[in-house]
């Protein structure tokens, strides 16, 4: 089973960046595909921001944050991958929980962009973007 944390959410200024980062930890980890959603007000579905295949080739963005937001993962550990997202140019509308997931099928060759593609979740990190 994978374990995520997420870190590295808090608040920023319109049009600055942040990072954020997501410890996945597990024996398979390495093998599995993982994506960054955001949950931009309480109640509210996980949206889809970003995702990249366990093989590091494919990535996928959502169409409005293409160009601003990076997703990228570093695999060099079998055991303990880290995932990213570089956000930039933020604006008062990327404020949200942000959350990291895993698909926990080993080597899927579908990249998912739906949150039921995705069956483990870390606990989200709160990013604040104040004008």
């Amino acid at each position: 089973q994978v374990a995520l944390v997420e870190s590295g959410g808090g608040l920023v200024q319109v049009g600055g960046s942040l990072r954020l980062s997501c410890e996945a930890s597990g024996p398979t980890v390495s093998r599995k595909n993982m994506a960054w959603f955001r949950r931009q007000a309480p109640g509210e579905d996980r949206q889809f921001v970003a995702s990249v295949a366990w093989g590091n080739r494919t990535t996928y963005y959502t169409d409005s944050l293409k160009g601003r937001f990076t997703i990228s993962r570093d695999n060099t550990d079998n055991t303990k991958n880290m995932l990213y997202l570089q956000m930039n140019s933020l604006a008062p509308e990327d404020t949200g929980v942000y959350y990291c997931a895993a698909d926990n099928t080993s080597w899927r060759v579908i990249l998912g962009r739906t949150a039921n593609m995705y069956d483990v979740w870390g606990q989200g990190t709160q990013v604040t973007v104040s004008s």
